[in-house]
């Protein structure tokens, strides 16, 4: 692993003068579907009606989903299936509907998301009243599913952030890389109070931290199914940290050794098993990066099992994982191989690879958890993997720059304006936006840390 200080994939907008947001152009593809969007868009805000493709509603057109408008979620969770892309390019949202896998809009949200909330939330986008959670700017952010409206926010103090909400919806945990180098817990139930307000928190600043950074570097949190325990590697430590979700104190530190010549492991992300028994470690260390499988069938007691490396088949640069839902098939997504690394979780081996085209940092689970979709960033596209077949059978096409993405049963409600705003900002005119995100790897969010 290269100097923390000076590694592309933590500061990726370091030595160059990023943007503000969005991306540094335009291709030719972009522009002239771009264009022809707005034509088309342009004419039917004379006319009265919407895009015949389903990328533009008003308030009593039909959305093109087959519904009245664009947000009949029923509010009981029946509504219908929907994966939110959040495309980094250009601060839109792409939705798409899980069961025929087919964009339904891109409507401009004037902020973007790396790593939303995804391991609990799809089951709990039930209502357009429930929030997604993202991580914007420096700290994380809650948008209301229905209107993609701003419902809460909190200023970390932090660049990197990440965010994951426990099983029963109560609490939203928080981790704040450098120069925070902390653990929030925010009160994540919209019904309540003190929604969005810190509940508790844990200043880390005084755990050592590797060369000169000035602590742990806690990146990234997986939360355990009971939603007792949270999971935090720690990348400038070399340490999983688990972390009493109740409590919010520090029930336990793993110390992760360095193999063979490398320096360091640098952990940095993690997804924990529906199941319980099993926990996925990314590590960015020992030249392409490593994969560790941890038992954690007791809890607050992880045991490193095995570390996969590149001769065990691993591709370049694992960032974030997935877990299927019979815990035993893990999908980790390698961007700098272009593929994602197929795991078996029991006999703890990589069994096969599925090639994207391009490159990918995370994906995320459909609310039946039987399909994961994966933004391509560089194609702006979504590959489809069925987990049944193991395979990627379909291809979405969606905003500029897919990064992050979660899912639910809600359809947000959109209106002319905001998908007009859309199409503009396709053919890269700038727009206002105070939301940009941290991105790790090839990046044009234009956020610094």
């Amino acid at each position: 692993m290269s100097d923390d200080a000076t590694d592309p994939a933590l500061y990726p907008n370091r030595g160059r003068d990023a943007p503000d947001r969005g991306s540094a152009g335009v291709s030719r593809r972009t522009l002239l579907a771009g264009s022809a969007a707005v034509g088309t868009a342009a004419t039917a805000g004379c006319s009265g009606a919407t895009p015949g493709d389903g990328s533009g509603s008003d308030e009593d057109s039909d959305s093109g989903d087959g519904s009245d408008d664009g947000s009949d979620s029923g509010g009981d969770g029946s509504g219908p299936p929907t994966v939110y892309v959040f495309n980094t390019g250009d601060m839109t949202v792409s939705v798409i509907d899980a069961e025929t896998d087919e964009l339904v809009t891109t409507t401009f949200l004037g902020a973007t998301s790396s790593f939303p909330a995804n391991q609990f939330l799809p089951g709990m986008l039930t209502d357009d009243d429930d929030v997604l959670w993202l991580n914007v700017d420096r700290g994380v952010r809650a948008i209301t599913v229905g209107s993609l409206s701003t419902a809460a926010s909190l200023d970390t103090g932090s660049g990197a952030n990440w965010q994951e909400v426990t099983p029963d919806g109560e609490h939203l945990v928080v981790s704040a890389r450098e120069p925070t180098h902390g653990q929030y817990r925010l009160d994540a139930d919209p019904a309540s109070d003190s929604f969005g307000e810190v509940t508790a928190e844990i200043d880390r600043t005084d755990e050592a931290g590797r060369g000169d950074n000035d602590g742990p570097g806690p990146c990234d949190v997986t939360i355990h199914p009971d939603g007792e325990y949270a999971y935090v590697p720690d990348i400038f430590a070399d340490t999983l940290t688990v972390i009493d979700v109740e409590a919010f104190e520090i029930v336990t530190q793993v110390s992760v050794d360095p193999a063979g010549d490398a320096d360091a492991v640098g952990p940095w992300m993690g997804t924990a098993a529906w199941d319980g028994d099993t926990l996925l470690v990314e590590n960015n260390g020992s030249g392409t990066g490593t994969e560790s499988i941890w038992d954690i069938s007791d809890p607050a007691e992880p045991e490193e099992v095995t570390r996969l490396t590149a001769d065990d088949g691993l591709g370049a640069l694992p960032l974030t994982s997935e877990i299927g839902p019979d815990s035993e098939t893990g999908y980790v997504f390698t961007p700098n191989s272009e593929n994602v690394t197929v795991v078996d979780l029991v006999e703890h081996a990589v069994v096969d690879t599925l090639d994207l085209g391009g490159s990918a940092f995370v994906g995320t689970w459909g609310p039946a958890r039987e399909t994961l979709y994966v933004p391509v960033r560089a194609s702006d596209e979504v590959k489809v993997v069925d987990h049944a077949s193991r395979s990627i059978v379909d291809t979405i096409q969606v905003g500029a720059d897919p990064y992050g993405a979660t899912a639910g049963t809600v359809r947000p409600e959109t209106d002319a304006a905001a998908d007009l705003l859309a199409t503009l900002a396709a053919v890269g005119v700038e727009l206002p936006g105070d939301g940009t995100t941290y991105c790790i790897g090839e990046c044009a969010c234009g956020h610094r840390l």
